[in-house]
């Protein structure tokens, strides 16, 4: 058995990305991910996890764009909101994604 989640995470200070986003949605200040995890998976962990790779390697690809925004290395932050999406259907959660402000 999986377990279905709603994953929204937000930027340290809540500014716009130049990034175009293309496989989640979200907002001018944070994302929407629709992830479909392993039990055996921790979520805190992989959420860690995926939070340290992306802001690093968003960090280093944007480093001069970011420097105006960011002036410490950290892009975001230290909490995440994890939904699990139990009572609602998958699609559901992924019309209400899609549905999400692109950011600019």
């Amino acid at each position: 058995m999986k377990y279905g989640y709603h994953l929204v995470l937000v930027t340290k200070y809540r500014k716009k990305w130049g990034v175009e986003l293309l496989e989640f949605n979200g907002e001018a200040d944070h994302v929407h991910l629709l992830l479909d995890m392993h039990p055996n998976i921790m979520p805190s962990k992989f959420i860690n996890n995926l939070k340290t790779v992306t802001s690093r390697l968003m960090r280093k690809e944007f480093a001069k764009h970011l420097a105006h925004f960011y002036w410490k290395p950290v892009l975001w932050t230290r909490a995440y909101c994890l939904l699990t999406t139990g009572g609602a259907t998958i699609d559901t959660i992924r019309q209400y994604i899609e549905k999400q402000e692109r950011p600019d």
